[in-house]
């Protein structure tokens, strides 16, 4: 059992240590008050396209990671009660 223990730590921090990479590299994702007066618009066709940017594979990448994240946790708390 110690030995998945480490193994899954192992992965733990190398998945801490990809999704802290991930957020530092994303760029503010909304142009705030100044979108609105230059009139971005929500139907053009990088934000029909927005999955295929690389902007949108970091995204997906980041949220697969949470999810990734939140299931070693809630792991190594059951393994760590064991």
């Amino acid at each position: 059992m110690k030995i998945v223990k480490y193994i899954m730590m192992a992965i733990y921090a190398i998945v801490c240590l990809a999704l802290i990479i991930l957020i530092l590299k994303q760029n503010k994702g909304e142009g705030g008050a100044s979108g609105t007066i230059v009139g971005a618009s929500a139907n053009n066709f990088y934000e029909k396209n927005k999955g295929k940017t690389v902007e949108g594979r970091m995204k997906n990448s980041t949220i697969a990671l949470i999810i990734i994240f939140a299931i070693l946790t809630l792991a190594l708390g059951i393994i760590y009660i064991i």
